[in-house]
């Protein structure tokens, strides 16, 4: 990876568009649960693109393996695909946008209830 690329974001268009790709290749109760992945761990404010790449890349891989392997999807992930991204995330305690807004919001309530008050 160069400067150029590391600045426009270009390799990481470049490695979205091979996961899109591999990922037609599945299944498609396993294409429907790479979607339910993608939506949920792009909720954690914790992840740029690029600590994110490795893990959907771990997780695609995982469904490659599995869906070859003749699983089904309920067999890897069960039904909690939203527990599952959770895990990846880091667990119960990942932050995700909500958190950081209703943080954000109380800080600035309190500031505000400060200077009222005095």
């Amino acid at each position: 990876m160069n400067f150029w690329e590391t600045i426009t974001g270009s390799d990481l268009t470049r490695e979205w568009k091979a996961f899109e790709a591999r990922a037609e290749a599945l299944p498609a109760d396993y294409r429907a649960a790479w979607e339910e992945i993608k939506g949920h761990l792009s909720l954690y404010s914790d992840f740029t693109g690029r600590n994110l790449m490795p893990i959907l890349d771990n997780a695609l891989g995982l469904l490659e393996e599995t869906a070859s392997d003749g699983q089904s999807i309920h067999e890897v992930l069960g039904d909690d695909i939203e527990g599952f991204c959770t895990a990846l995330a880091g667990g119960e305690g990942a932050r995700s946008y909500r958190d950081r807004w209703r943080k954000q919001l109380n800080r600035n309530v309190a500031k505000k209830l400060g200077r009222l008050g005095g």
